[in-house]
């Protein structure tokens, strides 16, 4: 049975009279592979957007002290974390990412987010590119399911404050993939958490997307701009 909430958003009239507008969300059972910072704010959104979560890390006690932040979520074995998921959140490091997925029983069919990022140890760099990419490299090792590259331009601290950057500005998520349906359920994913959405494209597109969150992690660290930043595409109307 379908699960729909409706969220309430606050909005302006033309004629400057305040109202409340409802969003129609489907919920979705997300499972999120890791514990850390990342897999932490992705645990606060999709709780906060009302999604059923369930998490699995191989630090245990981490994935069970971050359940236990929220009610309802839950902290489960990694073989048993892909039953019955809509989509799950590959929140693992890239060198990590393969094993973590083999381990979780990925189902036929199945949605994984990637949102990793082969950087090197300094973060100053990939250590994958130009004629494939970290979610290119993830897919080859799950063919029977589909990958979409998302969220990877990200930094941690903006997911978890939220999507709305003030001054009417709202963080974009880029999504790329081979599967239009699947490409369309993590955009609805995104889009229930706040989030702006542009389609990537396929998934090879992810050899632009991850550099792009190299430049991101050089403009917040290197350049000094800070974690509360985040890449979008502008267009002239």
């Amino acid at each position: 049975m379908e699960l729909i909430k409706f969220i309430p958003c606050p909005a302006i009239t033309p004629h400057n009279k305040s109202l409340t507008l409802f969003l129609k969300v489907i919920i979705m059972k997300i499972s999120v592979v890791g514990a850390g910072n990342m897999a932490s704010a992705f645990v606060k959104q999709l709780h906060g957007a009302g999604h059923q979560v369930n998490i699995a890390s191989r630090d245990v006690a981490k994935a069970n002290a971050l359940a236990a932040q929220y009610t309802g979520v839950v902290s489960m074995p990694i073989h048993d974390i892909a039953k019955e998921a809509d989509a799950i959140v590959l929140a693992t490091g890239y060198g990590d990412a393969v094993a973590a997925l083999t381990s979780a029983n990925i189902q036929a069919g199945q949605i994984v987010i990637d949102i990793t990022n082969p950087l090197t140890a300094d973060y100053m760099g990939l250590t994958v590119g130009h004629s494939t990419s970290a979610a290119e490299e993830i897919s080859k090792a799950v063919p029977h399911a589909h990958v979409v590259k998302a969220f990877n331009t990200l930094f941690a601290a903006v997911l978890n404050e939220g999507a709305n950057f003030g001054n009417a500005q709202k963080v974009t998520v880029f999504v790329a993939g081979d599967n239009a349906a699947s490409k369309e359920t993590v955009q609805s994913l995104a889009t229930s958490m706040g989030f702006l959405t542009i389609d990537a494209g396929a998934l090879k597109n992810a050899r632009y997307l991850e550099p792009l969150a190299g430049l991101n992690t050089y403009l917040g660290y290197g350049a000094g701009f800070g974690t509360s930043v985040a890449p979008t595409w502008i267009r002239k109307v």
